[in-house]
Protein backbone atom coordinates (compact mmCIF):
# COMPACT_ATOMS: atom_id res chain seq x y z
CA UNK A 1 0.00 0.00 0.00
CA UNK A 2 1.43 3.05 -1.10
CA UNK A 3 0.99 6.08 1.33
CA UNK A 4 2.11 9.82 1.56
CA UNK A 5 5.02 10.19 3.73
CA UNK A 6 8.39 11.78 3.46
CA UNK A 7 9.14 13.23 -0.49
CA UNK A 8 12.34 13.97 -2.00
CA UNK A 9 13.26 16.07 -5.22
CA UNK A 10 16.71 15.10 -6.81
CA UNK A 11 17.68 18.19 -8.48
CA UNK A 12 18.29 21.59 -7.84
CA UNK A 13 17.62 22.53 -11.12
CA UNK A 14 14.46 24.94 -12.10
CA UNK A 15 11.71 22.60 -12.21
CA UNK A 16 13.08 20.35 -9.20
CA UNK A 17 12.40 23.72 -7.04
CA UNK A 18 9.55 24.36 -8.48
CA UNK A 19 8.29 21.17 -7.97
CA UNK A 20 9.53 20.50 -4.64
CA UNK A 21 8.04 24.20 -3.56
CA UNK A 22 4.55 22.87 -4.80
CA UNK A 23 4.83 19.85 -2.71
CA UNK A 24 6.16 22.05 0.76
CA UNK A 25 3.39 24.45 0.29
CA UNK A 26 0.96 21.74 0.96
CA UNK A 27 2.80 20.88 4.08
CA UNK A 28 3.97 17.91 2.49
CA UNK A 29 7.23 16.49 4.25
CA UNK A 30 9.66 17.74 1.25
CA UNK A 31 13.37 17.48 1.17
CA UNK A 32 15.09 19.39 -2.66
CA UNK A 33 18.73 17.56 -2.90
CA UNK A 34 21.04 19.03 -5.01
CA UNK A 35 25.09 18.02 -5.68
CA UNK A 36 26.28 22.10 -4.48
CA UNK A 37 26.92 21.94 -0.64
CA UNK A 38 27.58 25.92 -0.66
CA UNK A 39 24.68 26.43 -3.33
CA UNK A 40 21.97 24.68 -1.08
CA UNK A 41 23.34 25.91 2.04
CA UNK A 42 22.74 29.58 0.54
CA UNK A 43 19.54 28.50 -1.22
CA UNK A 44 18.89 27.18 2.41
CA UNK A 45 19.00 30.73 4.51
CA UNK A 46 17.80 32.80 1.65
CA UNK A 47 15.19 30.89 0.33
CA UNK A 48 15.87 32.16 -3.34
CA UNK A 49 17.06 29.63 -6.07
CA UNK A 50 19.09 32.40 -7.50
CA UNK A 51 20.56 30.59 -10.24
CA UNK A 52 17.67 29.36 -11.70
CA UNK A 53 14.10 30.52 -10.23
CA UNK A 54 15.79 33.94 -8.75
CA UNK A 55 12.64 36.19 -8.26
CA UNK A 56 10.22 33.22 -6.18
CA UNK A 57 10.72 32.85 -2.54
CA UNK A 58 10.30 29.04 -1.61
CA UNK A 59 8.17 27.78 1.03
CA UNK A 60 9.58 27.86 4.72
CA UNK A 61 8.47 23.94 4.72
CA UNK A 62 10.65 23.04 2.08
CA UNK A 63 13.76 21.35 3.41
CA UNK A 64 17.65 21.79 1.29
CA UNK A 65 20.80 19.57 1.57
CA UNK A 66 23.64 18.47 -0.71
CA UNK A 67 23.53 15.17 1.67
CA UNK A 68 22.18 12.55 -0.31
CA UNK A 69 21.91 9.93 2.02
CA UNK A 70 20.20 12.18 4.79
CA UNK A 71 17.83 13.01 2.11
CA UNK A 72 16.87 9.79 1.09
CA UNK A 73 16.66 8.42 4.72
CA UNK A 74 12.94 7.12 4.94
CA UNK A 75 12.12 8.65 1.64
CA UNK A 76 8.24 7.08 0.80
CA UNK A 77 8.44 8.95 -2.82
CA UNK A 78 12.14 10.18 -5.03
CA UNK A 79 11.18 12.46 -7.65
CA UNK A 80 13.83 12.60 -10.57
CA UNK A 81 14.61 16.14 -11.41
CA UNK A 82 17.64 15.71 -13.30
CA UNK A 83 18.85 15.38 -17.18
CA UNK A 84 18.47 12.19 -18.35
CA UNK A 85 22.20 12.33 -19.13
CA UNK A 86 22.64 11.70 -15.61
CA UNK A 87 19.91 9.50 -14.39
CA UNK A 88 21.60 6.23 -14.29
CA UNK A 89 24.62 7.52 -12.46
CA UNK A 90 22.21 8.64 -10.02
CA UNK A 91 20.37 5.86 -9.89
CA UNK A 92 22.60 3.28 -9.40
CA UNK A 93 24.59 5.07 -6.80
CA UNK A 94 20.97 5.38 -4.32
CA UNK A 95 19.62 2.17 -5.42
CA UNK A 96 20.44 -0.02 -1.98
CA UNK A 97 19.25 2.98 -0.25
CA UNK A 98 15.90 2.99 -1.81
CA UNK A 99 13.07 0.88 0.24
CA UNK A 100 11.57 -1.81 -1.58
CA UNK A 101 7.82 -0.37 -2.88
CA UNK A 102 9.13 3.04 -2.91
CA UNK A 103 7.33 5.35 -5.51
CA UNK A 104 10.04 6.81 -7.75
CA UNK A 105 9.10 9.81 -10.24
CA UNK A 106 11.23 10.88 -13.52
CA UNK A 107 10.66 14.39 -14.48
CA UNK A 108 13.23 14.16 -17.40
CA UNK A 109 12.33 14.73 -21.16
CA UNK A 110 14.92 12.96 -22.94
CA UNK A 111 16.46 9.33 -24.07
CA UNK A 112 18.99 8.01 -21.66
CA UNK A 113 21.67 7.13 -24.21
CA UNK A 114 22.43 4.96 -27.14
CA UNK A 115 20.71 2.06 -25.85
CA UNK A 116 17.64 4.31 -26.68
CA UNK A 117 15.94 3.70 -22.79
CA UNK A 118 13.60 6.00 -21.50
CA UNK A 119 14.12 7.72 -18.09
CA UNK A 120 11.26 4.67 -16.74
CA UNK A 121 13.13 1.84 -18.30
CA UNK A 122 16.52 3.04 -17.04
CA UNK A 123 15.09 3.15 -13.37
CA UNK A 124 13.46 0.21 -13.45
CA UNK A 125 16.82 -1.63 -14.51
CA UNK A 126 18.48 0.13 -12.13
CA UNK A 127 15.94 0.31 -9.12
CA UNK A 128 14.13 -3.16 -9.41
CA UNK A 129 12.39 -2.45 -6.25
CA UNK A 130 10.48 0.44 -6.98
CA UNK A 131 7.46 1.57 -8.85
CA UNK A 132 8.34 3.96 -11.24
CA UNK A 133 6.04 6.31 -12.87
CA UNK A 134 6.47 10.27 -14.90
CA UNK A 135 5.59 13.05 -15.21
CA UNK A 136 5.20 15.27 -17.96
CA UNK A 137 3.75 17.95 -20.12
CA UNK A 138 3.68 21.56 -20.51
CA UNK A 139 5.55 22.89 -17.56
CA UNK A 140 7.69 25.63 -17.78
CA UNK A 141 9.35 26.23 -14.39
CA UNK A 142 8.60 29.87 -13.95
CA UNK A 143 5.37 29.30 -14.92
CA UNK A 144 4.74 26.72 -12.43
CA UNK A 145 6.73 28.60 -9.78
CA UNK A 146 4.35 31.61 -10.19
CA UNK A 147 1.44 29.55 -9.74
CA UNK A 148 -0.20 29.96 -13.21
CA UNK A 149 -2.82 27.83 -14.34
CA UNK A 150 -0.81 24.67 -15.46
CA UNK A 151 -1.72 21.17 -16.47
CA UNK A 152 1.13 18.00 -16.58
CA UNK A 153 0.42 13.98 -16.71
CA UNK A 154 1.47 11.00 -14.93
CA UNK A 155 1.93 8.22 -16.36
CA UNK A 156 2.52 4.39 -15.30
CA UNK A 157 0.38 0.73 -15.27
CA UNK A 158 -0.18 1.40 -11.91
CA UNK A 159 -3.02 3.28 -11.26
CA UNK A 160 -2.62 3.55 -7.46
CA UNK A 161 0.79 5.14 -8.09
CA UNK A 162 -0.79 7.70 -10.28
CA UNK A 163 -3.32 8.63 -7.43
CA UNK A 164 -0.66 9.03 -5.35
CA UNK A 165 1.19 11.49 -7.46
CA UNK A 166 -2.29 12.95 -8.32
CA UNK A 167 -2.49 13.72 -4.54
CA UNK A 168 1.09 14.86 -3.88
CA UNK A 169 1.17 17.58 -6.71
CA UNK A 170 -2.65 18.71 -7.37
CA UNK A 171 -3.82 22.24 -6.29
CA UNK A 172 -6.00 24.79 -7.87
CA UNK A 173 -3.29 25.88 -10.06
CA UNK A 174 -1.69 23.14 -10.95
CA UNK A 175 -3.70 19.67 -12.45
CA UNK A 176 -2.50 16.63 -12.31
CA UNK A 177 -3.71 13.90 -15.09
CA UNK A 178 -3.42 10.68 -15.55
CA UNK A 179 -2.55 8.42 -18.41
CA UNK A 180 -1.14 4.83 -18.56
CA UNK A 181 0.73 4.74 -21.70
CA UNK A 182 3.63 5.63 -19.94
CA UNK A 183 6.32 5.00 -23.01
CA UNK A 184 4.04 7.45 -25.61
CA UNK A 185 3.80 10.00 -22.82
CA UNK A 186 7.86 10.08 -22.23
CA UNK A 187 8.91 9.38 -25.73
CA UNK A 188 6.18 12.41 -26.69
CA UNK A 189 8.15 14.68 -23.86
CA UNK A 190 11.64 13.79 -25.13
CA UNK A 191 10.13 14.33 -28.73
CA UNK A 192 9.22 17.62 -28.94
CA UNK A 193 12.50 18.97 -27.80
CA UNK A 194 13.08 18.22 -31.42
CA UNK A 195 10.49 20.01 -33.15
CA UNK A 196 11.61 22.85 -30.49
CA UNK A 197 14.64 23.80 -31.58
CA UNK A 198 12.80 23.70 -35.18
CA UNK A 199 9.92 26.38 -33.95
CA UNK A 200 13.15 28.67 -32.83
CA UNK A 201 14.73 28.46 -35.87
CA UNK A 202 12.04 29.20 -37.95
CA UNK A 203 11.05 32.62 -35.13
CA UNK A 204 14.00 34.02 -35.58
CA UNK A 205 14.00 33.33 -39.42
CA UNK A 206 10.43 35.33 -39.35
CA UNK A 207 8.79 32.47 -40.60
CA UNK A 208 5.25 33.53 -41.00
CA UNK A 209 2.08 32.04 -39.44
CA UNK A 210 1.32 29.64 -42.17
CA UNK A 211 5.05 28.89 -41.95
CA UNK A 212 4.65 27.95 -38.30
CA UNK A 213 1.43 26.03 -38.21
CA UNK A 214 2.63 23.54 -40.82
CA UNK A 215 6.00 23.02 -38.85
CA UNK A 216 3.34 22.63 -35.84
CA UNK A 217 0.94 20.04 -37.46
CA UNK A 218 3.96 18.12 -39.47
CA UNK A 219 5.98 17.74 -36.56
CA UNK A 220 2.84 16.67 -34.28
CA UNK A 221 2.37 13.82 -37.10
CA UNK A 222 6.30 12.80 -37.01
CA UNK A 223 6.36 12.74 -33.02
CA UNK A 224 3.07 10.48 -33.26
CA UNK A 225 4.61 8.07 -36.63
CA UNK A 226 7.78 7.71 -34.70
CA UNK A 227 6.09 7.01 -31.35
CA UNK A 228 3.66 4.22 -32.42
CA UNK A 229 6.25 2.22 -34.15
CA UNK A 230 7.77 2.24 -30.94
CA UNK A 231 4.80 1.27 -28.82
CA UNK A 232 3.42 4.02 -28.01
CA UNK A 233 -0.45 4.97 -28.69
CA UNK A 234 -1.52 7.31 -31.44
CA UNK A 235 -3.92 8.98 -28.53
CA UNK A 236 -1.46 9.95 -26.59
CA UNK A 237 0.10 12.63 -29.06
CA UNK A 238 -3.28 14.12 -28.82
CA UNK A 239 -3.30 15.25 -24.84
CA UNK A 240 -0.99 17.31 -22.91
CA UNK A 241 1.86 15.58 -23.13
CA UNK A 242 1.90 15.59 -26.52
CA UNK A 243 0.51 18.27 -28.66
CA UNK A 244 -0.03 20.50 -25.09
CA UNK A 245 3.73 20.13 -24.48
CA UNK A 246 4.68 20.14 -28.08
CA UNK A 247 2.25 23.69 -29.02
CA UNK A 248 4.20 25.53 -25.37
CA UNK A 249 7.77 24.42 -26.73
CA UNK A 250 7.46 25.74 -29.65
CA UNK A 251 5.96 28.91 -29.35
CA UNK A 252 7.87 30.17 -25.59
CA UNK A 253 10.68 32.05 -25.70
CA UNK A 254 11.09 30.29 -21.97
CA UNK A 255 11.90 27.15 -24.01
CA UNK A 256 15.74 26.40 -23.62
CA UNK A 257 15.47 24.21 -27.02
CA UNK A 258 13.39 26.92 -28.43
CA UNK A 259 16.26 29.42 -27.29
CA UNK A 260 18.94 27.61 -28.89
CA UNK A 261 16.86 27.22 -32.10
CA UNK A 262 16.55 31.15 -32.08
CA UNK A 263 20.43 31.27 -31.78
CA UNK A 264 20.96 28.83 -34.37
CA UNK A 265 18.46 31.21 -36.56
CA UNK A 266 20.36 34.35 -35.73
CA UNK A 267 24.08 33.06 -37.09
CA UNK A 268 24.80 32.01 -33.78
CA UNK A 269 27.10 28.50 -33.36
CA UNK A 270 25.72 26.13 -31.68
CA UNK A 271 28.04 25.48 -29.03
CA UNK A 272 27.84 30.10 -28.65
CA UNK A 273 23.73 29.34 -27.83
CA UNK A 274 24.48 26.44 -25.53
CA UNK A 275 27.00 28.83 -23.26
CA UNK A 276 24.18 31.29 -23.59
CA UNK A 277 21.22 29.17 -22.63
CA UNK A 278 23.44 27.70 -19.65
CA UNK A 279 21.36 24.78 -18.42
CA UNK A 280 20.94 21.72 -20.27
CA UNK A 281 19.51 21.21 -23.31
CA UNK A 282 17.39 18.01 -23.83
CA UNK A 283 16.82 18.18 -27.57
CA UNK A 284 20.45 18.31 -28.83
CA UNK A 285 21.13 14.88 -27.99
CA UNK A 286 17.09 14.07 -28.52
CA UNK A 287 17.89 14.71 -31.94
CA UNK A 288 21.11 12.84 -32.63
CA UNK A 289 19.57 9.56 -30.79
CA UNK A 290 15.89 9.84 -32.78
CA UNK A 291 17.52 10.23 -35.95
CA UNK A 292 19.65 7.04 -35.45
CA UNK A 293 16.99 4.97 -34.41
CA UNK A 294 14.64 6.17 -37.13
CA UNK A 295 17.31 5.00 -39.88
CA UNK A 296 17.74 1.81 -38.22
CA UNK A 297 14.00 1.40 -37.76
CA UNK A 298 12.97 2.82 -41.58
CA UNK A 299 10.81 5.51 -40.50
CA UNK A 300 10.26 8.46 -42.41
CA UNK A 301 11.28 11.86 -40.09
CA UNK A 302 12.29 14.70 -42.46
CA UNK A 303 11.90 17.74 -39.88
CA UNK A 304 14.18 15.40 -37.07
CA UNK A 305 16.69 14.31 -40.40
CA UNK A 306 17.18 18.09 -41.51
CA UNK A 307 18.23 19.44 -37.96
CA UNK A 308 20.55 16.53 -37.59
CA UNK A 309 22.12 17.81 -40.75
CA UNK A 310 21.99 21.27 -39.29
CA UNK A 311 22.76 20.40 -36.30
CA UNK A 312 26.01 17.77 -36.64
CA UNK A 313 26.49 17.38 -40.91
CA UNK A 314 27.75 20.96 -41.17
CA UNK A 315 24.62 21.79 -42.97
CA UNK A 316 22.88 25.43 -43.52
CA UNK A 317 20.00 26.28 -41.93
CA UNK A 318 18.63 27.72 -45.18
CA UNK A 319 19.68 24.26 -47.06
CA UNK A 320 17.84 21.86 -44.02
CA UNK A 321 14.85 24.55 -44.42
CA UNK A 322 14.63 24.10 -47.92
CA UNK A 323 15.26 20.10 -47.19
CA UNK A 324 12.04 20.09 -45.18
CA UNK A 325 9.64 21.66 -47.63
CA UNK A 326 11.06 19.24 -50.68
CA UNK A 327 10.08 16.20 -47.89
CA UNK A 328 7.02 14.21 -49.31
CA UNK A 329 3.36 15.51 -49.65
CA UNK A 330 1.47 12.36 -48.25
CA UNK A 331 -2.23 12.49 -46.48
CA UNK A 332 -2.63 15.97 -43.97
CA UNK A 333 -3.38 13.32 -40.81
CA UNK A 334 -1.73 10.06 -42.23
CA UNK A 335 -1.11 9.28 -38.57
CA UNK A 336 -4.52 9.26 -37.18
CA UNK A 337 -4.86 5.86 -38.65
CA UNK A 338 -3.27 4.87 -35.94
CA UNK A 339 -5.87 5.90 -33.61
CA UNK A 340 -8.07 3.49 -35.29
CA UNK A 341 -6.52 0.37 -34.78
Amino acid sequence: MLKEGKVVVLGGGSFGTALSNIMAVKRNSVCLWMRNADRAERIGCCRINSDYLPNYELSPYLRITADLEQALEAATTIFFAVPSSAIGALACSIADQVIPGTAIVSTAKGICGENFDTPSELLRRQIPHARVAVISGPNLAKEVASQQITGTVVASGDPELCKLVQNMLASEQFRVYANHDQRGVELAGALKNIYAIIAGIASAMKAGHNTKGVFLTRSLAEMCRFGTRLGAKASTFLGLSGVGDLFVTCTSPLSRNFQVGFGIGMGKSLATTLREVGQVVEGINTTKLVKNKADQMGIYMPLASALHATLFEGQSVEVSLQNMMKAEQNYDVDFMESLND
